[in-house]
């Protein structure tokens, strides 16, 4: 299992989606499923970004509610969590 990194700035979205009401124990399984080194399935819309999160991965937890990490062969790191307008400015 790989080592889990959360930045401060992710820390920071998970409590935003609490108080939203999202359902954050939907973003426990996805991360867990990422530290075991598992495939997402196609549900999630795993994909490589470009732009500032070059070399970063989303993964989409609810429609509009994304996970961006990054992930080597020992650790992921968990770079924010939020919708797409918090994320990207759409």
């Amino acid at each position: 299992m790989k080592v889990i990194r959360r930045t401060n700035q992710f820390k920071k979205d998970v409590r935003r989606a609490k108080k939203r009401g999202k359902d954050v124990q939907k973003l426990k399984e996805v991360i867990e499923k990422l530290a075991r080194g598992e495939t997402l399935e196609a549900r999630y819309r795993d994909h490589a970004l470009g732009g500032p999160y070059r070399g970063a991965r989303d993964c989409h937890i609810e429609p509009d509610w994304v996970l961006i990490y990054e992930t080597d062969k020992e650790e992921l790191i968990l770079i924010r969590t939020g919708t797409h307008a918090d994320l990207f400015n759409k």
